[in-house]
């Protein structure tokens, strides 16, 4: 049977290190069989962020692949708290928020790159929750995306 940590393996990425809270909340938070997320921006695996703001910085394709990049550091954090992406049931719900030009209407796109990264390594069935992609005028540090969710526990 394919596991999350095999799906993941076969994807040939790479994780960055867990970030730490640069603000006063965790990271990650249990309660009963859920485990939430905190919004997480686009460490890379040399622990610095992907900067820039979609429609002036970046453009779509760019911006899909920070997005990408944020999926890969909420999996760090699930791997460096729970010890392993096999402990998670499904997705639950991811709110993505786009670091955007005000023209830009494209945010779903944006933030494909998240969610066909976790529908790759927990599947279409499981791997898919309900979603919101919104823009926004300004990110922290100027990321061009940030994204927390909610996992349900195997």
């Amino acid at each position: 049977m394919e596991t999350a940590e095999i799906n993941f393996q076969k994807l040939g990425l790479e994780l960055p290190p867990a970030p730490k809270p640069l603000g006063v909340y965790k990271p990650c938070l249990i309660d009963g069989k859920y485990l939430y997320l905190s919004g997480h921006g686009t460490v890379q695996s040399d622990g610095s962020l992907i900067i820039g703001r979609i429609g002036e910085d970046m453009d779509m394709e760019q911006g899909k692949l920070a997005a990408r990049q944020v999926g890969l550091a909420m999996l760090a954090t699930i791997k460096a708290n729970i010890g392993s992406l096999d402990k998670i049931k499904r997705v639950v719900k991811v709110l993505g928020m786009v670091n955007c030009v005000s023209s830009f209407e494209r945010h779903p796109y944006i933030i494909n790159g998240c969610s066909e990264l976790f529908a790759a390594v927990w599947g279409e069935e499981n791997g898919i929750g309900v979603r919101s992609a919104v823009g926004m005028g300004s990110l922290p540090d100027n990321i061009p995306v940030e994204i927390e969710a909610l996992f349900e526990l195997a």
